[in-house]
């Protein structure tokens, strides 16, 4: 249910929230050679350059199949090189080139291209590599070139079994990304969010996981009960939700290894909005009291409950600092629903939304400057962010719905969801999507998943 409807329809009742076996570990088994620009400084000579700059001139980028063993290399080498074509191409900071321009295929691993034919397609940046299999086995060696200086960015190998094929892909993505760019990528990652199928007034709901880029789809509940917000360990394969569980509306604990499920907390109303803490020793939440609700804390090992607010206020969607130092929520305890920010433990309570409209589900942002949030004003409802100190506010996407904003471990992009209206009483015309955005509004794109789908939640980097 919509954090920010639920605060308006609620004071009655209804308070809302504002994979077995994870994938092995790659393990880099030598730089091949590594040298060259490092990260480099901006040129026209180089492919290196600022996010600014790539927003309005996208780094032309040639990605042809990496070679391979006959067989099973070879198909893999192809494949993974449309995985990494995907990957920087949805970013809108990459221009990968049409293969069909490539005068000659990329050079095998240990070779050095013909620097003058691939300046020739317009490449700035050029990525090849060599996939051998073997009995299940996988080793991938990779380099980047920066075409102009006819320069090596960065050579590395890998290994791991062959089903874990596309998170090497992510990860040479996030390595393409970095060196070009100097910042983090975001490929080697997964979204957990809530699938919803069926008829509007009959929604079967459940959790599910997938990357980023909406391959290797999961789900982690079966549709029983109701279940909204999940949002990842920092660390660990656990995911924190809020489940309807035999009709007691509680947050829950999943182990993503084992299946294994435990409520957090003991308490006598409901929870929900939950959110770890950046080391992921606690988890922060809503607890309901009367016609409103608290911020509470709990520790993850010990169970040990504390209670941060204490007002006759809804306060919920509690999200700490990167730092832990803070904590944002939205309130309606000066009358409208607004947020606020307090420290850790508590004091030190003060307002930061000052525009027009109401302000929910905020979510700081990993870097720790910007507070993303869900503002509904004249019947709009819009994404945005702020400083956080309430400067700065900007708009990044309004439509007849969108809402939940989550960042990307980076900082650089942002998930959130967008309904369409219903037609008629049954429901017709309505769905509900996944989207990302950069945080200056630019590259708004759908993110897809075979069902509809809301409450993203973006996991760690390489989780």
């Amino acid at each position: 249910m919509s954090d920010l409807l639920a605060s308006k329809l609620h004071r009655r009742g209804v308070l809302a929230a504002g994979l077995a076996g994870s994938a092995a570990l790659l393990s880099p088994l030598a730089s091949l050679r590594a040298q060259g620009t490092g990260g480099g400084s901006p040129s026209r000579q180089s492919a290196v350059i600022d996010v600014n700059r790539a927003r309005s001139e996208p780094i032309p980028i040639a990605i042809p199949d990496l070679g391979g063993t006959a067989g099973e290399g070879e198909r893999l080498g192809r494949q993974m090189a449309q995985v990494i074509t995907n990957d920087l191409a949805r970013s809108g900071l990459f221009r990968p080139l049409d293969r069909g321009a490539f005068i000659q295929p990329g050079p095998s691993s240990d070779d050095t291209p013909d620097f003058q034919n691939w300046r020739g397609t317009g490449a700035q940046a050029l990525v090849t590599g060599r996939v051998d299999e073997n009995g299940g086995a996988v080793r991938v060696a990779f380099r980047l070139w920066d075409v102009l200086p006819q320069e090596q960015i960065q050579g590395t190998a890998y290994t791991t079994n062959l089903a874990n094929w596309r998170r090497i892909a992510h990860i040479m993505s996030d390595v393409v990304y970095e060196r070009l760019l100097g910042e983090k990528g975001y490929f080697d990652t997964r979204i957990a969010y809530v699938s919803g199928t069926g008829p509007r007034d009959r929604r079967t709901k459940r959790l599910a996981v997938m990357d980023q880029d909406g391959e290797n789809q999961r789900y982690l509940t079966d549709g029983t009960w109701l279940v909204l917000t999940p949002r990842f360990h920092p660390t660990r394969e656990q995911i924190a939700f809020m489940s309807y569980a035999n009709n007691r509306p509680r947050v829950y604990l999943l182990d993503l290894g084992s299946g294994r499920q435990q409520v957090l907390g003991d308490f006598e109303g409901m929870t929900f909005a939950p959110r770890f803490s950046p080391d992921g020793n606690t988890v922060i939440m809503s607890v309901a009291r009367g016609g409103g609700s608290d911020i509470v804390t709990v520790d993850v090992a010990s169970q040990r409950e504390r209670r941060l607010t204490n007002s006759s206020a809804i306060d919920t969607s509690p999200c700490y600092s990167p730092d832990g130092s803070q904590v944002v929520f939205n309130s309606d305890r000066g009358g409208d629903q607004q947020l606020y920010v307090m420290d850790a433990f508590g004091g030190g309570v003060r307002r930061i939304s000052f525009g027009n409209g109401r302000y929910a589900t905020p979510v700081w942002s990993p870097r720790g400057d910007l507070i993303a949030f869900t503002r509904l004003n004249g019947g709009t409802f819009a994404i945005g962010v702020m400083h956080p100190d309430g400067s700065g506010e900007r708009i990044l996407s309004e439509s007849f719905a969108v809402e939940g904003p989550t960042f990307a471990p980076n900082g650089r992009v942002l998930a959130f969801w967008r309904e369409t209206p219903s037609r008629d009483s049954r429901g017709t015309g309505f769905s509900s999507r996944l989207v990302s955005i950069d945080i200056t509004g630019f590259n708004e794109r759908p993110v897809p998943t075979p069902t509809d789908a809301s409450d993203p939640a973006w996991s760690p980097l390489g989780s």
